[in-house]
């Protein structure tokens, strides 16, 4: 309908922004250029693509599948994402990935099957084939409105209320996002928040909890001895670590240890309790060991 009225009453010798002439017909195969010296080039920005794409595209995927509480297969994904690359390389296309704007327009227009897909395809072919030159006046605005109109009803304030009173920290995250997205593009927000998400996780794993725990009378339990009523013995400290052990928070966990024992000459044993612990890697052992040498010298059973 936008077409005919815009047609009909010129918008655009009234400053109105139309597509203008698009062009007919559908891309040629060619066979990609095995030149070295650009894959060399090309190498770091493709995995960057690569990287942001599938990050794009399985944030989109699972946004549309929590609204039917369904589940998605990332390595499906990843499979489907890697096949239709390979094919765009044939094709002179652009780099494939998930699209807000289209994926949206699609969901809401009813497509529940990856059938829908292909009859997308086949209708995209057809409109480039023979319907291009009737896209000549159709305004920006209208398509511009289609997408605004689509993606409004992924945006969920509540999700935003709930982790605010959640965590501030991982509402920074998002709210960082955010402000990046709508500033400087989708792909670069996307990256700083993957970014922050990892770096928050890094800080977080790098400081865990450490509690000194007690027996509490009659039982076999042992509780942190801020927060219950225990038994504990001037001679022996019971270390509990809440996080698994690895790089980040191996020296974290000696600190602590070497503080506590300066600070307490009378202590003749410590325990480590590692209930909460699923892994340790080869630098957390390291450090164990180093403990163990270290107390042993100061005449402290670990």
């Amino acid at each position: 309908m936008t077409v005919i009225v815009s047609a009909v009453f010129d918008f655009a010798g009234y400053g109105v922004h139309i597509i203008g002439e698009v062009p007919v017909g559908l891309p040629g195969f060619s066979i990609p250029s095995f030149d070295m010296e650009l894959w060399s080039a090309l190498a770091g920005p493709a995995m960057l693509i690569s990287i942001i794409g599938f990050v794009e595209s399985i944030s989109i995927a699972q946004t549309l599948a929590a609204k039917k509480r369904q589940r998605i297969n990332p390595n499906q994904e990843l499979i489907g994402l890697g096949m239709a690359n390979l094919g765009s390389a044939f094709s002179g296309a652009y780099p494939v990935t998930g699209g807000f704007s289209r994926s949206v327009v699609n969901f809401d227009a009813g497509a529940k099957t990856p059938a829908a897909g292909a009859f997308t395809a086949v209708c995209i072919a057809v409109a480039t084939l023979l319907l291009t030159p009737m896209l000549y006046y159709l305004p920006v605005a209208t398509l511009a409105a289609i997408i605004i109109v689509a993606v409004v009803s992924l945006i969920n304030f509540a999700t935003m209320r709930h982790t605010w009173r959640y965590s501030r920290t991982d509402f920074s995250a998002m709210l960082a996002t955010i402000v990046v997205t709508l500033i400087f593009g989708l792909e670069l927000g996307i990256t700083v928040g993957v970014a922050l998400s990892v770096g928050i996780h890094l800080y977080n794993t790098s400081r865990p909890h450490l509690a000194i725990v007690g027996n509490v009378a009659g039982s076999e339990h042992f509780r942190n001895i801020l927060r219950h009523n225990v038994n504990t013995s001037p001679s022996v400290v019971s270390i509990r670590i809440d996080e698994s052990l690895y790089f980040a928070n191996a020296r974290y966990l000696e600190d602590f240890i070497y503080g506590y024992i300066t600070s307490r000459p009378e202590i003749k044993h410590v325990v480590l309790m590692c209930s909460a612990v699923n892994a340790i890697d080869a630098s957390a052992l390291e450090s164990i060991e180093e403990i163990n040498h270290r107390l042993k010298d100061s005449g402290v059973l670990f």
